[in-house]
C-alpha cells in the first residue's frame, strides 16, 4: 500500500506561478544591500547588516516569536508595526540584541534612527531584526557608522547580499520568488530567510524578510500572512528551541499592474497560494527531511508529527542513514495522541518498514537507500482515521553539536582578550 496523500495547497495542486531569481528584491520598487560592520568580531569582514527599503509606501504585517523571553528588536517591531506604511527593514547578524536590558532597546531605537535619518523617513517606519549570540551587547557603535554605506549601495540587485549578511549557522543561502499571472496583470512575491538552529514550532531560529508589489489591503495581507506562516514555518522543527528573535515581514507595495487584491476574489486566492509557495519553500531550504502522520483529528497527527520530528534518537538515527523505525514508533506512543499500536504502519520514502506495530521483510539495504538521501519522507499511517499534518525536520549532526557548544564561550574569550572584560 503507497503511503497515503494530503494536499497543504491552498490552490488544490494548481500552481500558476513562474519561479523567478531576485529573492527580497524581485518585487518592482524594492531594493537592498550589505555592509561589513564587523559585529561578532571586529576584524571579521564577512556581511553582518543588511538593509530592504521599499521606494514608496506599504502596507506591512509581521509575526513574532512566542518566546516569552523577546530581543530587543522584536519589542520594539511590535511597536512600530502597529503603524502604517513601514519603509525599511534593517538586519544584523553577529548579535541577537536579546537579554541586554534597557540598553538593548536604546540600541535598537539607535539603529532605526540611523536609517531613518539617512532615508528621510519616520523612526517608526522602519523594522529592526538581530540574529546572533543571546546575552551580549549589542555593538551598536560599529552599525550605526555604516549605515550610510548601506543606503548608498541599495540596489535591486541587492538581495543576495543581504541574505548572506543575515546568515548565522546556516551553511546555504535560502532565497525564493515567484510571479504570479493575473486575469489583469502579474505580481511578484519573494523573499529571503535565515536560519538553521533553533528550529520548532512555532517558527524557529529564524528570519524571513518577504516583499511583493501586488496592492492588497493590511486585513486581507493579514489573513493570507497567519495561513503562509501556520502551513510552512509553524509546521518546521529541528533541535525543539525557539528563539528569542523569530520574526517574519511581509511588505506589500502596490507598485504592480494588478488592481487592488479583494476578499474572496480569485485574486485573493492565487496571493495566498503565492505567499504560501514562497513561505513554504523558504522553509523548506531551512530542513530537508519530512514526517507525514495520518491521524483520527488532526489534533492527534499533529502531537505525532511534531514528537517525532523533535526526537533527538530519530534524528541521530537520520544523520547516521539508519531506517531504525523502532526509535520513530517509540516516539509515536509517547506524543500524547490517540492511537493502537497495532495499528500502526510506517514509511520511509514509499517502503514499507512497519505494517500493523510489526517489521516488515522490506530490505533494510532498500530503505537504507531512502535514508541516505538528503530529502526523504517518512509517513506514520495511525489508521484511525483521515486527517493529517506535515512536519519539516533534519537530523542532528555532530557539527551541530560543536558549533552550538562553543559559540557563546568563543564570543567571551574573544571579547576578554580585546580588554573589554
Amino acid at each position: 500500500m503507497p503511503p497515503p496523500k494530503h494536499d497543504d495547497d491552498p490552490c488544490n495542486g494548481r500552481t500558476p506561478f513562474k519561479v523567478i531569481d531576485g529573492g527580497v528584491t524581485a518585487a518592482k520598487g524594492f531594493r537592498a544591500s550589505a555592509v561589513t560592520c564587523g559585529i561578532k568580531n571586529p576584524e571579521a569582514t564577512r556581511l553582518d547588516l543588511a538593509l530592504i527599503v521599499s521606494d514608496g509606501p506599504t502596507v506591512t504585517d509581521a509575526v513574532f516569536t512566542t518566546n516569552k523571553v523577546r530581543a530587543a528588536c522584536v519589542r520594539l517591531c511590535q511597536q512600530h508595526i502597529k503603524e502604517s506604511d513601514t519603509r525599511a527593514i534593517i538586519a544584523n547578524s553577529g548579535n541577537a540584541n536579546a537579554c541586554t536590558g534597557v540598553q538593548g532597546i536604546h540600541d535598537a531605537k539607535a539603529m532605526t534612527k540611523a536609517v531613518a535619518e539617512e532615508l528621510g523617513v519616520k523612526m517608526r517606519q522602519v523594522l529592526v531584526c538581530s540574529t546572533g549570540i543571546i546575552g551580549m551587547p549589542l555593538p551598536v557603535e560599529r552599525i550605526t557608522p555604516k549605515v550610510a554605506d548601506a543606503v548608498a549601495k541599495l540596489h535591486d540587485q541587492g538581495s543576495d547580499e543581504a541574505m548572506r549578511a543575515i546568515m548565522t549557522s546556516d551553511t546555504q543561502p535560502k532565497t525564493f520568488a515567484v510571479e504570479v499571472p493575473c486575469e489583469k496583470g502579474s505580481f511578484r512575491i519573494g523573499g529571503i530567510a535565515k536560519g538553521a538552529g533553533m528550529i520548532c514550532p512555532n517558527m524557529a531560529t529564524m528570519l524571513c524578510f518577504i516583499t511583493t508589489d501586488a496592492k492588497i489591503g493590511k486585513d486581507e495581507l493579514k489573513r493570507s500572512m497567519r495561513y503562509a506562516v501556520e502551513k510552512s514555518f509553524n509546521c518546521i522543527t529541528i533541535d525543539g528551541d525557539t528563539s528569542t528573535n523569530d520574526t517574519v515581514i511581509v511588505m506589500s507595495n502596490g507598485e504592480s499592474n494588478v488592481p487592488t487584491i479583494k476578499r474572496n476574489t480569485p485574486e485573493a486566492v492565487l496571493f495566498r497560494c503565492a505567499l504560501h509557495k514562497v513561505m513554504l519553500e523558504l522553509a523548506k531550504m531551512i530542513v530537508c527531511d519530512g514526517e507525514r502522520v495520518t491521524a483520527r483529528t488532526l489534533a492527534d497527527a499533529r502531537k505525532v508529527a511534531e514528537t517525532v520530528a523533535k526526537s533527538r534518537l530519530v534524528k541521530c538515527s537520520f544523520h547516521c542513514s539508519d531506517p531504525n523505525w523502532g526509535r520513530i514508533i517509540h516516539a509515536v506512543g509517547y506524543s500524547g495522541a490517540r492511537i493502537r499500536e497495532e495499528l500502526i504502519d510506517i514509511f520511509f520514502g514509499g517502503l514499507l518498514a512497519c505494517k500493523g506495530g510489526l517489521a516488515t521483510k522490506t530490505p533494510v539495504a532498500e530503505m537504507e537507500k531512502v535514508v541516505k538521501e538528503p530529502k526523504f519522507t517518512v509517513t506514520i499511517d495511525l489508521n484511525l482515521g483521515t486527517s493529517g499534518y506535515t512536519v519539516y525536520t533534519s537530523d542532528l549532526s555532530e557539527e551541530y553539536v560543536d558549533f552550538n557548544s562553543a559559540e557563546y564561550s568563543a564570543a567571551i574569550h574573544a571579547k576578554r582578550q580585546k580588554g573589554f572584560a
